[in-house]
């Protein structure tokens, strides 16, 4: 079984992006043939400056393997490094039609916000399903909001293999539904074009005051919350700490007696003690960026590997051996 997932070096990961792409990737790199990628031609969509393109794409990486990524086991590598996906997105865009694009939420979510149109944000689905057919991935997991896409690039094999005989392995999306969506300080989908996030790496002082951020109402400690279930801290604690810690304070809170200030200390007093190893970690490989660029380098060179046989086999199906 091959798995692949993506993540765009647009900015300071958070809590949304580990719970929701990076927990169920790490654990799945167990479980198959993973290949994960730093996708630095999609932040070329909404993300203009080169040097912070280059620092993001740094801090994927020092993230993911602070969180326990293993290269030993997971083919680990720059989108760019891989210059067969964008050969492999002509020839799949030949086959796809304008309306499937032009269904994709996506694109229409993210012009609704203020993102400049242009080609390469409605293509997106396009380069993403060569980013997923280039590997004959069988399992892509993704985000509810994503789960889209990962339909897009079935149906273009579909055309494909429909136009040309059978060229591509159909893939199948894993939706990890306990957190399919997290909370952001908001209430919104966490997100950094919505500015609620909490990060995953950050100094203490201003995680604390990302966590003292999250929206409360106006009831007071003493007054029972019968629906405390829908608290922002309750369902972020419900990820950091064990069910019974999280059920604890949950209880606290349908009852009366606890104060929101409390709730949120103990949130982000459970959020530093749960990362504080991950955060030695990525201090030691801020140290060795050596080490990191390796990793990097001997990752692409094993995707190309796999990308080249299946461009060659796509080349070889639309006469263009």
């Amino acid at each position: 079984m091959r798995i692949l997932s993506g993540i765009q070096p647009s900015g300071t990961l958070h809590l949304g992006n580990y719970f929701g792409m990076m927990q169920p990737s790490l654990q799945l790199q167990e479980q198959g043939e993973a290949y994960y990628f730093i996708a630095n031609y999609h932040s070329m969509t909404s993300l203009f400056d080169p040097a912070l393109r280059r620092k993001h794409t740094l801090d994927v990486a020092l993230d993911f393997l602070a969180c326990g990524l293993d290269p030993r086991k997971t083919v680990f590598f720059r989108q760019s490094d891989v210059p067969e996906v964008t050969e492999l997105t002509w020839l799949l865009g030949t086959v796809t039609p304008m309306g499937l694009l032009e269904r994709c939420h996506s694109y229409k979510d993210k012009v609704a916000k203020g993102i400049s149109s242009n080609f390469g944000l409605f293509a997106y689905p396009v380069l993403m399903a060569a980013d997923i057919l280039i590997y004959d991935s069988n399992i892509v997991p993704v985000g509810r909001d994503q789960k889209q896409h990962v339909e897009v690039a079935r149906d273009i094999a579909i055309k494909f293999n429909d136009q040309y005989g059978r060229t591509f392995v159909l893939p199948e999306p894993q939706i990890h539904e306990q957190v399919a969506a997290v909370p952001g300080t908001d209430g919104q989908k966490m997100s950094k074009s919505y500015g609620n996030t909490i990060d995953i790496f950050g100094d203490e002082k201003t995680i604390r005051k990302q966590v003292m951020s999250i929206v409360m109402d106006s009831r007071t400690p003493q007054e029972p919350k019968p629906d405390a279930e829908k608290n922002l801290a309750i369902q972020l604690l419900k990820l950091l700490a064990p069910a019974d810690v999280a059920q604890g304070y949950e209880d606290r809170l349908r009852a009366g007696g606890l104060g929101y200030a409390e709730l949120k200390k103990a949130l982000f007093q459970r959020y530093w003690e749960s990362f504080a190893a991950a955060r030695a970690k990525r201090a030691e490989l801020a140290a060795n960026l050596d080490y990191v660029e390796q990793v990097l380098t001997e990752g692409a060179a094993r995707a190309r590997a796999k990308a080249r046989e299946v461009l060659k086999r796509a080349k070889s199906a639309g006469g263009l051996d």
